[in-house]
């Protein structure tokens, strides 16, 4: 493949609504996003709500309002608009993890950890899965130097700990999500993974509210119960499969038994990585990660439950059948 039609198929929306999944989920968020004033409003009535909870409510309302386009037309772009936008995320959740943590004070280890999610990105933009898992190894001996800070032992372990855990997380974790742009059908796999782990969560506090009694991890996030989770697990399997029925229709990972695992896999560790950022919060004694989302709180306050959920669903749709294994890779690079 030439460099003129690679770089045409990674930025081409040709076909952006040909898979039912994209064309169906698309219409029903703008539909949702449409009658939900409506919707805020009955709730308001019902519950009798006062003016706090419904400014929250409309503040929540008018986040997805901008949220949704900005996350669903990198995908509907193109491969390379989807590589870039999870690139961007990910560095802006690394900027609020840095300042809440004061990473920023470290400059050298900081800057190897920016640099390890753009080294990641151009191996996912060029598809080079042999760079992809080289790098968590390379970085760590970067990392494990620069923390050393001119010699420097007090305070090592943290400066270290934390700039692992922060390449991890927002490098590799979310990088995840990048590759599987590289797929044929990454449209309706990367909308219908996206769309259960958002609902997940809606999931677990609506079930929360109706049944929970029962605390998971009253210390860690006082506000998830066990009844929640438990609501949360079975409604997001059961629509995953749903969903994923129609995303992987004739493909090895389409039987009812995978796709309900995966489906399982997508709740668990989506509530898994809410509670790890959950933990981190309550260890520097904050309410929210950043102020960017009024009624969300910052960007990774939101996508939080997406960073075990994307390494996660990578690899189990890896071992059955692969991504993107049809398509060109090391283009850029050379092969």
């Amino acid at each position: 493949m030439s460099m003129e039609r690679f770089i045409d198929k990674l930025w081409s929306p040709d076909g952006a609504f040909d898979h039912p999944v994209t064309l169906w989920v698309t219409i029903g968020l703008a539909a949702v996003l449409l009658v939900a004033p409506l919707v805020i409003r009955v709730i308001g009535r019902v519950r009798h709500l006062d003016a706090t909870a419904m400014r929250e409510l409309n503040a929540r309302h008018v986040t997805w309002l901008i949220l949704v386009p900005i996350m669903m037309a990198p995908v509907l772009i193109g491969p390379g608009a989807t590589i870039l936008f999870v690139a961007a995320l990910s560095l802006c959740c690394y900027a609020e993890f840095a300042r809440a943590t004061g990473m920023f004070r470290w400059r050298a280890v900081s800057l190897i950890v920016v640099l390890g999610i753009v080294l990641t990105t151009f191996a996912v933009y060029d598809h080079w899965y042999g760079l992809f898992v080289a790098l968590p190894s390379l970085l760590m001996i970067a990392l494990a130097i620069a923390a050393m800070r001119g010699g420097e032992p007090s305070g090592y372990l943290q400066r270290l700990a934390l700039a692992v855990l922060a390449y991890l997380l927002f490098g590799v974790c979310l990088g995840h999500l990048g590759y599987m742009a590289n797929d044929a059908n990454y449209r309706p796999l990367i909308i219908s993974v996206m769309l259960c782990v958002e609902l997940n969560d809606i999931f677990a506090f609506c079930s929360g509210k109706l049944f929970g009694k029962r605390r998971i991890a009253p210390r860690i996030s006082p506000n998830k119960t066990v009844a929640g989770s438990v609501g949360a697990l079975l409604l997001t399997t059961a629509t995953f499969t749903l969903v994923g029925h129609f995303t992987f229709a004739g493909q090895s990972v389409g039987t009812l038994p995978r796709l309900v695992v995966m489906g399982a896999i997508i709740s668990i560790a989506g509530q898994l990585g809410d509670l790890v950022v959950s933990a981190v919060k309550r260890d520097l004694n904050l309410k929210d990660m950043g102020t960017l989302l009024p009624g969300h709180g910052g960007l990774l306050d939101r996508f939080d439950s997406t960073l075990l959920v994307a390494p996660a669903i990578f690899h189990y749709i890896g071992f059955f059948q692969g991504v993107g294994l049809d398509q060109p890779a090391r283009i850029l690079s050379g092969s």
